[in-house]
């Protein structure tokens, strides 16, 4: 008899990447999403069929709305581009900051034994700390009560060939009893680390890949700046009084990539000079060399513009960096594990200052919460 799989109701699922990560390893399978953005939906629905719903998530109620499944996990990167740290940080004041309210209702509504929910570091900091608090006490605050144990995350520490710092809220029901631990890594320059994923191991035969391959057409002044940028080198290399000096803003701009480390993190969007960009080639990378930097197989299709494209797989969540908390996750939802009593659990975490929260987030998860 086939095992049963495991439910996921996927929110902001964007083209797809946290929901890949976990159907990767086996027994998840997503049954209902949601995202605002057409290409980023169309992208998703041809890779995991006729599920996802189109259009503004605020507008859809879990509560009532009969399409909305019973599932054992939500998961979702609620919008983060109002938490970042590589722009102004207006937190939960933003546009886009109390979007995380709809996972809550989701959460709350369908009661799933588990959540995971992504977004960048700079949610630790924003608001002056207000926003990460916030958060963490509306998730633990929904009945039946949730243990909510975020964590941040360098998925290049779980085989992405990309250093890409991410916070994981994990949200575990208490009556479940399952003592959920953030996996150790699993990549790195330690002992018994497997050793990090290069970018140069992301390229071998990158150029066969038919798909999202395009090359950018360039002006031969931008092949001049690349050429006088070294190896993982950045704007800063060249020299102020040079023809081709570039006030950057962010180490982001005219960063080339160095093929015997992980790449620096892959962002969503940016003017002129943040694409990202080759080594030894004098080029920006193509739409299928920063997929594969993120880990996206090569049978995964992306689809709109090439604009449109690196936004979808630079907010994406890194496929093969959840693996490993997806596979931590798997004894939850199948009973084979031993049960604890979460309550005193909570109490504890609940008994510490914030201050001493927010550090368990941010240390080594090779030390036991607890």
């Amino acid at each position: 008899m086939a095992q049963k799989k495991i439910g996921i109701v996927s929110l902001f699922s964007g083209c797809g990447g946290l929901d890949l990560g976990f159907e990767q390893v086996g027994d998840y399978k997503t049954l209902w999403a949601n995202d605002v953005k057409h290409e980023a939906c169309e992208t998703f629905r041809n890779h995991f069929g006729n599920i996802i719903i189109e259009g503004d998530i605020e507008q859809i109620d879990p509560y009532n709305n009969n399409s909305v499944p019973d599932c054992d996990l939500v998961l979702g990167g609620f919008p983060c581009q109002d938490f970042s740290i590589i722009w102004k940080q207006p937190g939960l004041n933003g546009e886009r900051g109390n979007l995380y309210k709809s996972f809550l209702r989701f959460v709350d509504a369908k009661k799933p034994k588990a959540f995971v929910a992504e977004n960048v570091k700079g949610i630790l900091t924003a608001n002056k700390k207000k926003a990460i608090k916030q958060i963490i006490e509306d998730f633990q605050n929904i009945e039946p009560g949730y243990i909510v144990i975020p964590h941040l995350y360098n998925f290049a520490d779980y085989g992405v060939p990309e250093y890409r710092e991410r916070v994981l809220i994990v949200g575990i029901r208490i009556d479940t009893g399952f003592h959920f631990e953030h996996p150790k890594p699993t990549h790195g320059n330690a002992s018994g680390l497997l050793p990090y994923v290069t970018v140069g191991d992301a390229f071998k035969g990158v150029k066969e890949v038919p798909y999202n391959n395009e090359q950018l057409k360039i002006q031969e002044r931008t092949k001049k700046i690349i050429s006088l940028i070294s190896e993982g080198g950045n704007f800063t290399n060249i020299p102020p009084d040079s023809p081709y000096y570039v006030k950057g803003m962010i180490s982001h701009v005219y960063r080339r990539v160095n093929l015997s480390e992980p790449s620096k993190t892959i962002i969503a969007s940016g003017g002129g000079g943040t694409w990202g960009y080759h080594y030894p080639e004098n080029r920006p990378l193509t739409n299928r060399e920063r997929a594969r930097i993120q880990s996206f197989p090569d049978d995964f299709i992306f689809y709109g513009s090439t604009t449109e494209v690196r936004r979808q797989i630079g907010n994406a969540v890194p496929p093969v960096g959840v693996h490993a908390i997806a596979k931590t996750l798997k004894p939850l939802f199948f009973g084979k594990y031993k049960k604890d009593d979460l309550s005193v659990l909570q109490k504890k975490l609940l008994s510490l200052s914030f201050e001493e929260r927010l550090r368990l987030i941010t240390e080594s998860s090779r030390r036991k919460m607890m």
